[in-house]
């Protein structure tokens, strides 16, 4: 026997328009749980009412200033060895002079051990490292 077609108009103005009082209205019913569907199925609702949702935003502030190169005082010998096969003479009466600023290294530090009296011209320097020096007999000269 054939049937009519279900007339729309039938249940205009009621609330559930004939799905009952649960059906079609679940979590299943509005696409997902959560956020789920922001870049999918919901992204007119991202773009109207969260438009900061995805990218970067702001930024990180630089760290201004120079930072502060450092060399303990068991790297001296290595780096007095590589000064002597540049050319750089060896004082008899100071040792090796090695300007440790015009190197670009501005702190001395004092792990490690010293085998040759060194004088050095450095910015800053802790006080293991000069009583290290000052027992080889070197001198730690400030530079400003």
């Amino acid at each position: 026997m054939p049937q009519r077609l279900r007339k729309v108009r039938k249940h205009r103005g009621s609330r559930s328009h004939g799905w009952g009082v649960r059906q079609h209205k679940g979590k299943g019913s509005h696409g997902g749980h959560g956020k789920a569907g922001g870049r999918k199925h919901k992204w007119t609702r991202t773009i109207k009412y969260e438009p900061n949702r995805y990218g970067k935003h702001g930024f990180y502030r630089p760290i201004i200033g120079k930072t502060t190169t450092i060399i303990n005082v068991g790297e001296l010998d290595e780096l007095a060895n590589t000064l002597l096969a540049d050319g750089h003479v060896l004082n008899k009466d100071e040792g090796l002079i090695i300007n440790l600023n015009e190197l670009g290294i501005y702190k001395l530090l004092g792990s490690g051990r010293v085998k040759r009296q060194l004088t050095l011209l450095v910015k800053y320097h802790s006080q293991i490292a000069a009583k290290k020096i000052e027992e080889t007999k070197g001198k730690i000269l400030k530079v400003e």
